[in-house]
C-alpha cells in the first residue's frame, strides 16, 4: 500500500471535478487531499516539537528539571496546530522559564520513534536572551552547565545535544 500511495496522490490531484449548473465549479481535489492526508496521518503518525538551548554570554547552556520527568533536560514542548515553530519555542521556553528576547537561530532537526509515532523536535540556538525563572507546574528548577561538562543525571538526549554544541558538530539525525 505505501508504494502506492504516491500515484495514487497523482491521479486524484489530476483529477478536476467540475459540476456545471449555472455558476457552480467545483474542484474536489483539495477534499482529496485533505483525505488522503489524514489517511497518511492515521496511518503514519507524526509529533513535532521544539526545545530550546538556551546560552548564557559565558557561553553554558539553561537545563530545567521537569516535575513530570527524571534528568536535566532542554525546555521546550509541543506544536498547536497551526502554529509555527519559533512560536511555539517562544511560547514555550516564556511559559517554562520566563524567556523573554534573544535571537532563535534552527540549530538542527531530530528524529525519534516514541510508541508507534515518529517525534520530530525541532532544536534552536538561542543567543541574547532574558530568563526570569520562577518554579511553575512543568518545571521545578533551572541549572546553567558548560556544554562539555553536563550534569551526571543529563537526559541521554540531553548530553548528546550538549555533545553537538561544544564538538562545534552538526546535528546527528536522530534525538
Amino acid at each position: 500500500m505505501p508504494k502506492l500511495l504516491p500515484q495514487v496522490t497523482k491521479v486524484w490531484l489530476s483529477i478536476p471535478l467540475r459540476i456545471y449548473g449555472g455558476k457552480t465549479n467545483l474542484d474536489i481535489s483539495r477534499f482529496l487531499t485533505g483525505l488522503l492526508l489524514s489517511a497518511k496521518a492515521v496511518l503514519n503518525p507524526v509529533a513535532f516539537g521544539v526545545a530550546g538551548m538556551i546560552t548564557d554570554p559565558q557561553g553554558q547552556v539553561l537545563l530545567v528539571r521537569q516535575t513530570y520527568m527524571t534528568g536535566w533536560r532542554l525546555p521546550g514542548g509541543g506544536i498547536s496546530r497551526g502554529e509555527t515553530p519559533e512560536a511555539a519555542l517562544r511560547r514555550e521556553l516564556q511559559e517554562e522559564v520566563g524567556l523573554s528576547g534573544g535571537e532563535a537561530r534552527l540549530f538542527g532537526l531530530y528524529s525519534r520513534r516514541v510508541w508507534w509515532l515518529t517525534h520530530i523536535t525541532a532544536l534552536y540556538l538561542i543567543e541574547g536572551a532574558a530568563v526570569n525563572f520562577k518554579r511553575n507546574l512543568e518545571v521545578r528548577a533551572i541549572a546553567w552547565v558548560r556544554p562539555e561538562a553536563p550534569p551526571a543525571d543529563a537526559a541521554p538526549g540531553t548530553a548528546r545535544r550538549l555533545a553537538e554544541l561544544a564538538a562545534n558538530a552538526g546535528p546527528s539525525p536522530h534525538w
